[in-house]
């Protein structure tokens, strides 16, 4: 990415923002050539940018004028709005939310399935990054589907707190605290009370299908990465009460038989994935060991009762981290794209 570029962080104070301007730091960006936005209720704070200290204004058109890049750490509403403004102001827009997950005039990017999203939208200024389950899907998934086709996968995703970002965190932080001492909060940010507890509803119900926007946002992003080779997939998403990192059980049905030691060389091979696979010695993925590693953790690798064509994994996520830095790759992909005002 041209270190001359003007970039814009919208939402730098909410849970995958820090991570952003983290990250954008870590790459060396000039601090001079970074603007941190956020909602009114943050303007005024001062988030550290590698040895120097920025501080956070409010999202607008006039505090985006200038920007050649705008990389949005967002609610989906909130990225409907503001892309528009950043693209009528010339900018370059990667947005981290699931606002444009059925605006197939987005494209969807994951650099690790190759030629996938980049070029399918001539022109495109505006594109988006999917979700850390998808992410968990496609980064375990796709050298298997290189290797021996697939036909069908099913996952259940365990979703922390910090998805429904830094209010879902303090709530559950709340809720924990007040039962702990004998209270229970009436939930704000969760369909019920997360604390203590597991809620089999992350999202709104999509009508007439029983799956939430959550789940059906897998099937939509892996879909057009994937294209016309796309396994089917459904799966059940839960908010469970952790705070940092999605664990994700996948159940993939392969186009050929394979054992769980080809599959594990195959993984090990694969870029952006760490295999922690000695389950006797209780080594296996958990969210509480992903917290800053770029890698997606994977392991309890093995065959499917009955089924050489099937095999099991667990993996997990540091969701709002690779959220992050997945969206500065994009953004570094993506920054050659011409920008016209």
């Amino acid at each position: 990415m041209d270190r001359s570029w003007e970039v814009a962080v919208v939402g730098a104070t909410g849970v995958v923002g820090r991570e952003l301007v983290g990250a954008l730091a870590q790459s060396g960006h000039p601090a001079d050539r970074v603007r941190l936005l956020a909602s009114e209720r943050s303007a005024g704070e001062e988030l550290p940018f590698g040895d120097q200290t920025l501080e956070v204004e409010v999202a607008s058109a006039d505090t985006l004028r200038g920007a050649r890049l705008a990389l949005l750490a967002t609610p989906a509403d909130v990225s409907r709005t503001l892309a528009q403004v950043a693209e009528a102001a010339g900018a370059v827009v990667v947005d981290t939310s699931r606002a444009f997950v059925s605006d197939l005039r987005t494209p969807v990017v994951f650099p690790r399935v190759p030629g996938a999203g980049l070029g399918r939208v001539p022109g495109a200024r505006r594109f988006r990054v999917p979700g850390p389950v998808t992410q968990v899907v496609l980064g375990c998934l796709e050298p298997l589907r290189a290797a021996a086709g697939l036909r069908e996968v099913h996952c259940s995703a365990f979703i922390c707190a910090s998805a429904a970002g830094r209010d879902g965190v303090a709530e559950l932080e709340q809720q924990t605290a007040g039962l702990l001492a004998g209270r229970e909060l009436e939930p704000a940010h969760f369909p019920h009370r997360l604390g203590f507890n597991l809620v089999p509803q992350v999202g709104p119900f999509s009508e007439g299908s029983g799956s939430t926007l959550e789940e059906l946002a897998w099937r939509a992003e892996t879909g057009l990465l994937w294209g016309r080779s796309a396994p089917a997939l459904d799966g059940t998403a839960v908010w469970v009460p952790t705070f940092y990192g999605d664990l994700v059980l996948l159940h993939a049905r392969l186009g050929r038989a394979m054992t769980p030691a080809e599959a594990r060389q195959l993984l090990q091979a694969a870029p952006g994935v760490k295999v922690l696979d000695a389950p006797a010695e209780r080594v296996y993925p958990m969210p509480m060991l992903v917290t800053a590693d770029d890698a997606i953790h994977v392991g309890r690798i093995r065959a499917f009762a009955g089924s050489p064509d099937a095999l099991e994994l667990v993996a997990a996520v540091d969701n709002a981290g690779a959220t992050a830095r997945l969206c500065l790759e994009v953004a570094k992909l993506v920054s050659g794209a011409p920008v016209t005002n």
